[in-house]
C-alpha cells in the first residue's frame, strides 16, 4: 500500500521524529543529512509521489461535504481516510522536496543539525516510555553517532553564506549541548540510582564523544563559516506561495493575505489600546505591569497551575464546549538534568505526548521557583509566570482545552496523517501541514474561554495583545519571504505594531526567517475556525451545538483547517475554495 510505504519512509528517514511520535524502531539513529543522503531521500520521495498518484486514482470517490441539518456534525468523520491521507502525504512530500531543493533548511541552516542532534537525545531522556536501561542504550548510540552527523552538516553546509542569526542560534545550541552532556547528565545519573553501572559508564563515554563533536561544529561555525549580515533571509515568493497552497491548503494569494492581515492588525491594535486605556491610564504597559504584579507566592506556585487547570475544565464542562477526555497532566519543574541547557534550546514547556506511547500521565514542565534562589531572581520568575501567563498560556492554550485536548482527539482520528502531523519534534512539528489546526485551535480555544467568561477584564486585554502579536507575525512572515522586509525591519515592526519587547521581537524574527509559513499558520487556523463555526451555525440553525461542532472539527486530526472547512461545508469558508482531492 502506498500509504504504508509513505510512513515507512517517513520514520526511517526521520528517526528523531519517529522517537517523538512513539515509533521506537530507530531510537538509536540520527538521519542521513549528508549531500548524498539528502539526494537519496529526494529520490525516494519522488518515487513515492508516483505511487501515491496511482493510489489516489484507484481510491473510491471523495466525499467533500457533510449533510446539513440536525445532527450534521455528530456522526463519523465524513471522508474516505486512505484517499485523504494519500492526498495529504503527496502535499507533504511536495513541500519536503521544495525544502531539499532550496539553499536553506538542511542545505543552509546549521541550527537544524544542532537541534536534531540535541533533541535526539532529549527525546529519549525525558519520557519514561521504556525501562531506563533501554533508553540509555539508545541515547548512547545516538550520542556516538553525533560527531559523524555534525560532520555531515559541515559537508552539506560547506561553501554556504549563512544568516548571522542562524549561526548564533546554532552556537547557542552547541553551548546548551555542553551543559546537557556535562552537568546535566551527571544530575540525571545521580537521580536515576537504578541505572546499571555499565550503562552509566557507557553513556558518559558516549556523551564525551558527542560533546567533542559539538565543540568542533561550534569552532567551525565561529571560524570558518561566512555569515550573511544583509538581513535578507526570505525563501522567496514562489516557495512561500507553495507553502500556502500545498502546506496550508490555502487558495488566497500572499498579496491578498498581506492586505487582510495588515488591515486586521491595525484594527486589533486600536482595540488593544482602547481596551487597555479603559482599565489603566498607562495603556497596555500599565495593564501589563498589573498582570505581572498579580502572581502566586513561591509556595503556591505549582498548586496554582493545577487549580487553574481544574477550573478551566469545569468551565468548559459547564458550557458544554468540547468532549474533554481523561488525559491527566501534571505540572512539574523543568527536570534538573535539562534545566541549565533549556534556555539555550528549543525547549518547550508543553511538548505533545507521543501518539503511540501510552503513559499514565503527561508531564508539563515549567520554570522552577526554588527556595534557594536569590530573592530578586525568585521574584523575577514569579512576575514572568504570573497568574495571567499561567491561565492563558500554560493552561488554556497549551495544557488544557488547547493543545492537550486537541492532541487527544487527533491521536484518535481516522486520518493517519492527522494523528501525527502536529507532533512536536526537534525544531518544529512533524509535518508542516498540521500547523493551522494545532495552533489555530489553541488560539481559538483562548478566544472560546474568553467567551465563556473564564478570563478577567485584565486577562481579556492580554488575550487581545496575543491577537495583535498573531497578526503581526502573519505580516512579518509574508513580508520576510516575499523579500519586502529584512530582519531588522521585522524586529522594528514587532516592537512598534506588535507591542513586543526587543529581545522577544528579535527571537521571533529569527524563527520567522528559519521557517517560512510557520508564523502565519496561527492566524490562518484561528480565523478559519471562527469562519467555519459561523458557516456551520448558519447551516444547522437551532440544531447547532458548540460541542458537536468542536468534536467534529477535532476528529479530523491535525490537517489543514481550510481543508477541514471544505470537508465540512463544501466550497465555502474563504471565497473561491473548493475540494481538491
Amino acid at each position: 500500500m502506498p500509504l504504508d510505504r509513505f510512513f515507512d519512509h517517513y520514520y526511517r528517514r526521520r528517526p528523531v521524529n519517529a522517537t517523538f511520535t512513539g515509533i521506537h524502531a530507530f531510537d538509536g539513529e540520527l538521519p542521513d543529512w549528508s549531500p548524498e543522503g539528502l539526494e537519496a531521500c529526494a529520490d525516494e520521495m519522488r518515487a513515492l509521489r508516483g505511487e501515491i498518484a496511482r493510489g489516489i486514482e484507484d481510491s473510491p470517490p471523495f466525499q467533500t461535504s457533510v449533510e446539513e441539518g440536525p445532527g450534521a456534525n455528530e456522526g463519523t468523520v465524513p471522508f474516505v481516510p486512505d484517499r485523504l491521507d494519500l492526498a495529504l502525504a503527496d502535499a507533504f512530500l511536495e513541500v519536503q522536496l521544495a525544502e531539499l531543493a532550496s539553499p536553506r533548511f538542511q542545505r543552509g541552516n546549521p541550527a537544524l543539525f544542532t537541534g536534531e542532534a540535541i533533541f535526539g537525545a532529549i527525546g529519549l531522556l525525558t519520557r519514561e516510555f521504556a525501562p531506563l536501561a533501554d533508553r540509555l542504550d539508545a541515547v548512547a548510540r545516538r550520542l556516538r553517532a553525533t560527531p559523524a552527523f555534525l560532520a555531515q552538516g559541515r559537508r552539506t553546509l560547506s561553501g554556504r553564506t549563512i544568516p548571522r542569526s542562524w549561526i548564533l542560534r546554532a552556537l547557542r545550541e552547541c553551548q546548551g549541548a555542553g551543559l546537557l552532556l556535562g552537568r546535566g547528565l551527571d544530575r540525571l545519573l545521580g537521580e536515576a540510582g537504578a541505572a546499571p553501572r555499565g550503562a552509566a559508564a557507557e553513556l558518559r563515554a558516549a556523551a564525551r564523544t558527542a560533546d567533542e563533536g559539538f565543540r568542533e561544529f561550534a569552532r567551525w561555525l565561529a571560524e570558518d563559516v561566512a555569515s550573511d549580515d544583509s538581513g535578507r533571509v526570505g525563501c522567496g515568493p514562489e516557495q512561500f506561495d507553495l507553502l500556502l497552497r500545498r502546506g496550508h491548503w490555502c487558495r488566497e494569494s500572499s498579496t491578498d493575505l498581506l492586505r487582510e492581515a495588515r488591515e486586521t492588525l491595525a484594527a486589533a491594535r486600536a482595540r488593544l489600546d482602547e481596551q487597555a486605556g479603559r482599565l489603566d491610564p498607562g495603556g497596555w504597559p500599565g495593564v501589563q505591569a498589573r498582570l505581572e504584579a498579580d502572581h502566586p507566592t513561591a509556595e503556591d506556585y505549582l498548586p496554582t497551575f493545577e487549580r487553574t487547570w481544574q477550573a478551566c475544565r469545569r468551565c468548559a464542562a459547564a458550557h458544554d464546549l468540547v468532549t474533554w477526555p481523561d488525559v491527566p497532566i501534571r505540572y512539574v519543574p523543568i527536570p534538573a538534568h535539562t534545566r541549565e541547557a533549556a534556555p539555550l534550546l528549543y525547549y518547550l514547556f508543553y511538548r505533545s505526548p507521543a501518539p503511540f506511547d501510552v503513559l499514565p500521565v503527561h508531564d508539563y514542565v515549567v520554570t522552577p521557583v526554588e527556595e534557594t534562589l536569590a530573592a530578586g531572581e525568585q521574584e523575577r520568575r514569579l512576575r514572568a509566570t504570573n497568574r495571567s501567563v499561567i491561565k492563558l498560556n500554560h493552561v488554556v492554550h497549551h495544557g488544557a482545552i488547547g493543545h492537550h485536548v486537541q492532541n487527544f482527539h487527533a491521536y484518535r482520528s481516522r486520518s493517519r496523517i492527522g494523528q501525527v502531523a502536529a507532533v512536536d519534534c526537534a525544531s518544529r512539528i512533524g509535518m508542516f501541514l498540521g500547523g493551522t489546526l494545532a495552533e489555530g485551535w489553541a488560539c481559538y480555544a483562548t478566544d472560546l474561554m474568553g467567551e465563556a467568561g473564564f478570563l478577567t477584564p485584565l486577562e481579556l486585554v492580554a488575550e487581545q495583545h496575543g491577537r495583535v502579536r498573531q497578526l503581526a507575525r502573519a505580516v512579518v512572515d509574508i513580508e520576510l519571504h516575499r523579500d519586502t522586509m529584512d530582519e531588522e525591519s521585522a524586529v522594528a515592526f514587532y516592537v512598534e505594531m506588535g507591542a513586543m519587547p526587543e529581545g522577544a521581537a528579535r527571537g521571533e524574527g529569527t524563527k520567522n526567517a528559519m521557517f517560512p509559513g510557520a508564523a502565519i499558520m496561527y492566524w490562518l487556523g484561528t480565523d478559519g475556525i471562527h469562519r467555519l463555526r459561523v458557516a456551520r451555525a448558519r447551516a444547522e440553525g437551532a440544531a447547532f451545538s458548540l460541542r458537536g461542532f468542536h468534536d467534529a472539527l477535532l476528529a479530523f486530526g491535525a490537517i489543514p483547517v481550510p481543508l477541514i472547512a471544505e470537508l465540512m461545508t463544501g466550497p465555502a469558508g474563504r471565497p473561491g475554495q473548493g475540494a481538491r482531492i
